[in-house]
């Protein structure tokens, strides 16, 4: 019923994805030609991202980005799809992957399940914007719930249980508003945030949650929803941006190359003057409508940490 999404989708069961499940071109990221033979980069390298919304062609969002860091690197830069957080975050434990866009409750689950990598960049909608979002609590417009407390004993959906935007902030907006996540709403996991909004718009659900360009952009652009047909009735604290994380086993040149590419090139201007697009005039950073990249590091995810912390919700202490 609903599609796969990227900005925070994670991991149904991150214990049982022991079998890294990607779908994408070229090698899978499960086979050990498609990385370096010593994790050092000496081979190619495998970058794998998760979709924003229901994408048909994920890797065309990122191919310029690919170009950049193929030139960059001198690296052959094998794409994955993955079809969860769980793979990504076992495909980079394991070491089979090496640049991996996260969502941010999804980078701080791999950093205290034992991967180890640096973030080093995370998406800006704009040139000169700071990397972060907000999550939007939402209904249909003309619904009597004006605020959280409203949601209590109706049918909530969420993105999935380890979304950052679309689950772990909306879990503490609801305890802050005294709604018990448990007990006291009909949950519905729509798996992507493009699902959960839709879900709302015709009824399945009678709130729900979504990252705040998907409800305010997004859908919008697309045509499958029109201004005014969704209410905003809660909006998060700004929550840290998704970040591009780099193995740390890989050769330190190496990851200071990608990490310049990143934070410096990998932005529409610089891809565009450089001849890195298409011939169509398009210019994609990722599936998510960025601009680029701005730097970031692990501190800045310890806003996420906080709210673990205050949440005790199972997904944060799942290893």
């Amino acid at each position: 019923m609903f599609p796969v999404n990227r900005r925070n989708l994670g991991v149904f069961a991150l214990g049982a994805a022991s079998v890294l499940v990607l779908a994408g071109c070229g090698s899978s990221a499960a086979s050990k030609s498609a990385t370096s033979s010593d994790g050092k980069g000496a081979g190619s390298l495998v970058m794998a991202a998760v979709p924003a919304e229901n994408s048909t062609d994920l890797q065309a969002s990122y191919g310029a980005v690919i170009k950049l860091l193929e030139k960059e690197t001198g690296k052959k830069i094998v794409f994955q799809k993955a079809t969860n957080y769980a793979a990504v975050i076992e495909g980079q434990r394991s070491g089979k992957i090496q640049i991996a866009a996260y969502g941010p409750f999804s980078y701080v689950q791999a950093k205290s399940s034992g991967v180890q990598a640096t973030p080093v960049a995370a998406g800006v909608e704009t040139k000169g914007a700071a990397p972060g979002y907000r999550s939007y609590g939402i209904v249909r417009t003309g619904s009597p719930i004006k605020d959280l407390k409203g949601f209590k004993g109706k049918k909530v959906c969420f993105v999935d249980p380890n979304s950052t935007s679309g689950y772990l902030y909306p879990h503490a907006g609801l305890m802050d508003a005294g709604v018990d996540v448990d007990k006291g709403i009909t949950s519905v996991m729509a798996g992507g945030h493009d699902a959960s909004v839709l879900a709302v718009k015709s009824g399945q659900c009678d709130a729900g949650f979504a990252y705040d360009t998907m409800v305010d952009k997004q859908l919008i652009e697309k045509g499958q929803l029109k201004k005014g047909e969704i209410t905003t009735v809660w909006k998060s604290e700004i929550i840290p941006g998704s970040p591009v994380a780099i193995s740390d086993d890989l050769d330190t040149a190496l990851k200071q190359k990608i990490a310049d590419a990143f934070q410096s090139k990998a932005n529409t201007d610089y891809l565009k003057a450089h001849g890195f697009c298409s011939g169509s005039g398009k210019c994609e950073v990722d599936d998510a409508g960025d601009w680029g990249f701005a730097k970031v590091d692990d501190a800045d995810y310890d806003g996420v940490r906080k709210v673990c912390a205050v949440t005790k919700d199972k997904q944060c202490v799942k290893s």
